[in-house]
């Protein structure tokens, strides 16, 4: 590659737009990267005014990340092939349904040297297969595809508390320090590894578990009830991954994109919070997703659908009870009490 890098952000939702923010700081003054962060934003009114110009004008997406200044060479851009034209490196971070699409467009815009990371958190059902985002994103664009993941609150990475998170890659020696002079910040710590496919399979199930988390909120169990879900949760997650996705370490679960990611998922995220006000109020999720999500979607209660149809398919239903038993409160109308009833020990000392 000649000259400095050109990074595109792909994506402008609440996490769309705090990444941008962060890469925009480390670009200013970058001998590695061009100053300018083209962000794509898909083109919405708001107030009467096309986002894109209110975030040029005004450096806030005051729609998904209000009341945080993006630096002023974050420049919002609404045609996708112009925001991703002549990029070195695209940052995806956009809602998984946009994936195909997108990607699609991009064929023939980018130059053959170009490598993108995927901060999507999600897996892929279709051909009766699960598929992983940066495995599919490599596939059309025929380019490297890394993967970020972690303990990762939009709102508290914008307001600049401590966060960390995981970036990995197949190549860590050429892609790790590249990826972490783009996303490393005072606030926000990035450790490498080579597990994409457990970092990603981490990002995709811990929603899941953070629904069952908000279901035993929603019915007032305390805290223990709580830690088993996330215990039990956990234990699955690593099972799946294991069983189905080649390559997957057990270190991977102990990173922030593992564990962590877990803990502070069913604290403080949107599924744990949607899910208890399923609970306690008895309204259908896509209800609540309108009324309580400002536009965002709700990724663990498809992923659930899409792991059950995929373990129902092999036969595999019984040894993944925990997230079997989140799919039947969501899906099936089953009392919300079964999400500890799945969780009792099954040993036998006989």
């Amino acid at each position: 590659m000649h000259g400095k890098l050109k990074v595109s952000v792909i994506g402008s939702g609440n996490w769309g737009s705090c990444i941008a923010r962060i890469c925009g700081d480390n670009t200013k003054n970058s001998k590695t990267f061009e100053k300018e962060i083209r962000m794509w934003v898909f083109e919405e009114k708001v107030n009467g005014r096309n986002l894109t110009e209110i975030i040029n004008e005004q450096h806030e997406n005051i729609k998904y990340l209000p009341n945080v200044k993006l630096p002023d060479n974050v420049v919002a851009i609404p045609d996708v092939t112009e925001a991703a034209k002549d990029a070195d490196i695209l940052v995806f971070v956009l809602p998984h349904q946009f994936v195909y699409k997108v990607c699609e467009s991009l064929k023939g815009v980018i130059p053959k040297n170009c490598r993108a990371i995927s901060l999507i958190k999600g897996l892929d059902f279709r051909d009766n297969e699960l598929a992983l985002f940066s495995e599919e994103i490599e596939k059309i664009l025929n380019i490297p595809c890394a993967a970020l993941s972690g303990a990762n609150i939009a709102s508290e990475v914008a307001e600049e508390k401590f966060s960390e998170a995981t970036i990995a890659c197949s190549n860590v020696d050429r892609d790790g320090p590249l990826f972490v002079e783009l996303f490393t910040a005072s606030y926000f710590d990035i450790r490498v590894i080579g597990d994409w496919r457990g970092l990603q399979v981490c990002g995709a199930l811990k929603n899941v578990v953070a629904v069952g988390s908000g279901i035993v909120d929603g019915l007032k169990l305390g805290n223990n009830a709580k830690a088993a879900v996330i215990r039990g949760g956990l234990v699955e997650m690593r099972r799946f991954g294991k069983s189905f996705f080649g390559g997957v370490h057990t270190e991977t679960f102990f990173e922030s994109c593992g564990v962590a990611d877990l803990i502070t998922t069913c604290a403080g995220g949107r599924n744990r919070r949607v899910a208890e006000a399923f609970v306690t109020t008895g309204k259908p999720m896509d209800v609540l997703e309108k009324e309580m999500l400002n536009g965002q979607s709700l990724q663990g209660t498809l992923t659930a659908q899409e792991v059950h149809d995929f373990l129902k398919q092999r036969n595999k239903l019984d040894e993944f009870p925990f997230m079997t038993a989140v799919y039947r409160i969501i899906y099936e109308n089953q009392p919300p009490k079964i999400i500890v009833e799945c969780l009792r020990s099954k040993q036998s000392f006989n």
